[in-house]
């Protein structure tokens, strides 16, 4: 059972990741080292080309990764991002895209997972891939 659950993760967003309104990132699931996420799309995503920006897709497989750590170790927000990496595999249109993330490997101060990007129309063709550490901090400078 994740550490976190879905409203939960919804609260934390809305409160205090304003980016995920402002992009139209939503969540629409989480659990135990796993997150699927999405983000609306439409013309405020548009770059040159008429395809989606990259930093768009980047920011919401950061988000995703994000839901995937805080799944495993609850409610860190002082969890951050220590390398994050992606591959742009296909121009993506402008309509939704999904994200789903898993951790690969989880310690006790870092967690690595990685992140497939999907468009909502294409569901089985990868449009990016993302992999990612997050840096867990001590529980002493948590608070705890």
């Amino acid at each position: 059972m994740s550490r976190l659950s879905l409203s939960q993760f919804r609260r934390l967003i809305e409160a205090e990741l304003p980016l995920c309104r402002t992009f139209g990132i939503t969540v629409e699931a989480i659990g135990l080292g796993r997150a699927r996420l999405s983000l609306a799309g439409g013309e405020g995503a548009e770059r040159p080309g008429g395809t989606m920006a990259g930093s768009l897709l980047f920011a919401l497989a950061d988000v995703t990764l994000y839901a995937v750590t805080l799944s495993l170790v609850g409610r860190v927000p002082l969890a951050v991002t220590t390398n994050m990496s992606i591959n742009f595999l296909r121009k993506p249109g402008l309509g939704a895209v999904v994200a789903e993330g898993r951790v690969l490997k989880a310690g006790k101060r870092l967690v690595v997972g990685e992140v497939s990007l999907f468009g909502e129309d294409a569901p089985k063709e990868l449009l990016a891939h993302a992999t990612g550490t997050y840096s867990i901090p001590p529980p002493k400078a948590r608070g705890r």
